[in-house]
């Protein structure tokens, strides 16, 4: 299965941007009303030092706007000097046009009165003029790389109905082609639309998709596992790649008040890397500086904790942040980023098309549910070092992977239960963990044919469930399977609500016993289907850990590698320890690039296995068996010898 990795497309070919959101410390958002363009070419320059290459810059519509019918033509001189000052340091930037919206408060221009802006004729159409008017102002200018819609309108808009959202975009887009842009163009909602999230806020990603050239997701989650948080971003880049377009992570980031220097660093080194490996091919920090003497001015009188996102501090200082992102950027050049590809998934995760919220008389909870579970089996499945890749269920499963995962999966359509069992006739291996899900709707297996595929009789009681008793579930392995030999014992803590704490009482009629819990019943079974295998976990290992702090490296991450085993998934590159996870990305003249990262708080000495060739530094000049990996680290090495499989 190919994974996404596509970069945007511009009229010079495709590109990989990599800079920050942009307000200068004198103003922030009243920049333009303020400005100050010696200081501006200073911020900028920092930037540029770091290895920056780029900016997303804001027309804050309150002051570019503050008429219906006029733009304020001091703020449009001070952005014409912005664009020439990005020229002279050597950056691009990419316009945003309908700012309303801006760190944590929403600002109108005077006139709105209050209108609906996706449905009130009057002010679509001076919103399509304000666009169309400031794209022909400036879409000459070298410094402009591309454009975006607005920020964050879920916010500032709130949410409404998909289709007229859809068609509000759609206006918008054609306005900046009517105004003569031919630069790249997306929203700037922050891909929080239900196919990528599981909450429906109109702005679907999947028709955003069809209208615009890019799609940018926005990441600031907050977990209660740090690897999980470590693995947050690059999740949600892997979802959005599903639905094809390039993936550029638009914004994330922290502020200082929130994290150390060291533990921001950190993040960032996460968040960068594995973005990466799930699809991202371009990264826009949130945000440049920090805004100290910004404190008495809204929205950072109310927000305090918004005056110091910055990747340098009020006084153009960088913190560790922007020496994260210069490392980061120096990786991408030393691997050719834009003729790298991935490698193609053997391992397939299944999306549910229930995430996607649009089922008739379905219940919005098992969207969410099923977001959450597949965020936590991902992160096990990158510590257990799958090439996996995620699979839409609406777009058809793929037919050329190894092992199928459905992790504690309450909902699949009919077809593609069938579709998965002749898979696995054909050859492949089909996983699947139980749950009820966590709402009360219908709870119960929505898996046609459960029994026959998995070789058991299920011994379900109509609207009841089995609910686990115990706060830690002790799984026995009964015999060898995959890596885990016979009497290989595995934790699982217990967590959930009461529906979904609860497992699945099977009795096994076909299928074999693989492992029990501590009372003797079967927890893990596998059944010989044609030429291929199922198999069933009667506990919903991801729901579980996805509920409990801390939890990661979880007991998946063995269950996983074990799969991975026993279907005969190829791995290029392995490491036994589950706080490392490893990857690979290939470049088109043949060589391999791994990426070690380690989620571990202690120094880790490790011993990667690799199919083929053998590992050295990325000078190949000193070959590399085993190594140190600090805490949280990340290496990248070149695997040498050309792999075509």
């Amino acid at each position: 299965m190919r994974r996404g990795f596509a970069f945007v497309d511009t009229k010079d070919g495709p590109v990989s941007w990599f800079g920050a959101n942009f307000w200068s410390a004198a103003g922030g958002p009243r920049m333009w009303t303020r400005y100050d363009p010696e200081l501006v070419r200073a911020e900028l320059a920092v930037l540029c030092e770091h290895g920056l290459t780029l900016t997303r810059s804001f027309f804050f519509w309150p002051d570019f706007m503050p008429e219906p019918d006029r733009i304020d033509e001091s703020c449009a001189a001070a952005y014409a000097d912005f664009l020439n000052a990005h020229v002279e340091t050597g950056l691009r930037t990419i316009p945003t046009f309908l700012v309303g919206h801006m760190s944590g408060e929403n600002f109108d221009p005077p006139w709105r009165g209050g209108r609906d802006l996706y449905r009130d004729v009057w002010l679509l159409d001076r919103q399509s003029w304000f666009v169309e008017q400031l794209t022909a102002r400036y879409t000459d200018h070298p410094a402009v790389a591309g454009w975006l819609i607005s920020n964050e309108m879920p916010i500032y808009g709130e949410p409404a109905d998909r289709e007229s959202v859809t068609a509000w975009v759609g206006l918008m887009v054609r306005s900046v082609r009517a105004g003569g842009g031919t630069q790249p163009i997306s929203v700037g909602d922050g891909a929080w639309g239900a196919e990528v999230t599981g909450t429906d806020n109109g702005f679907s990603v999947r028709d955003l998709a069809s209208l615009t050239d890019f799609l940018g997701p926005h990441v600031y989650r907050m977990e209660d596992d740090r690897v999980r948080q470590h693995f947050g971003a690059a999740f949600i880049c892997e979802l959005t790649t599903t639905l094809g377009s390039p993936v550029v992570l638009e914004e994330f980031g922290l502020s200082s008040d929130f994290a150390s220097d060291e533990h921001a660093a950190v993040y960032y080194r996460q968040v960068l890397h594995n973005s990466l490996l799930a699809g991202s091919t371009g990264w826009m920090a949130w945000n440049n500086t920090d805004f100290d003497e910004l404190a008495g001015q809204d929205p950072y009188r109310h927000h305090p904790f918004e005056l110091h996102f910055g990747l340098t501090t009020s006084r153009r200082e960088p913190k560790p942040q922007l020496r994260e992102m210069a490392r980061f950027s120096e990786t991408l050049a030393a691997i050719d980023v834009l003729n790298c590809e991935r490698e193609p998934a053997r391992v397939a995760m299944i999306v549910p098309e229930h995430l996607e919220g649009d089922i008739p008389i379905s219940d919005g909870d098992d969207a969410r549910f099923a977001f959450s579970t597949l965020r936590q089996a991902y992160t096990s499945a990158k510590l257990a070092d799958l090439p996996v890749g995620l699979c839409r269920e609406r777009d058809g499963i793929a037919e050329d992977c190894s092992l199928y995962l459905l992790p504690s999966a309450k909902q699949l359509t009919a077809p593609s239960t069938g579709k998965l069992e002749e898979l696995a006739a054909s050859g492949a291996t089909l996983y699947l963990s139980y749950c009820h899900g966590t709402g009360s709707f219908q709870r119960g297996p929505w898996i046609a044919g459960l029994d026959r595929i998995f070789g058991v009789k299920h011994q379900l009681w109509y609207g009841q469930v089995d609910p686990i008793q115990r706060e830690e579930v002790e799984l026995t392995f009964r015999t060898d399977f995959g890596g885990l030999a016979a009497g290989t014992k595995l934790s699982l803590p217990v967590a959930g609500n009461r529906h979904s704490r609860a497992r699945l009482p099977v009795r096994a009629t076909e299928a074999e016993i693989v492992a029990v819990d501590q009372d003797g019943d079967p927890a893990v079974l596998r059944n010989r289907v044609g030429s291929g295998w199922t198999v069933l976990c009667t506990y919903p290992i991801e729901h579980m850990a996805d509920w409990t702090p801390g939890v990661n490296p979880d007991a998946a991450v063995g269950l996983y590698d074990a799969l991975a085993e026993f279907a005969g998934v190829r791995r290029s590159v392995r490491v036994a320890d589950p706080a490392v996870s490893a990857d690979v990305l290939r470049h088109r003249d043949g060589r391999r690039f791994v990426f070690l990262n380690s989620q571990s708080p202690q120094p880790l000495r490790v011993t990667p296995e690799v199919t083929a060739g053998e590992l050295t530094d990325l000078d190949e000049e000193k070959p590399v068996d085993t190594l140190e990996l600090p805490p949280y680290e990340v290496r990248v090495l070149r695997m040498s010898g050309f792999d075509a499989a």
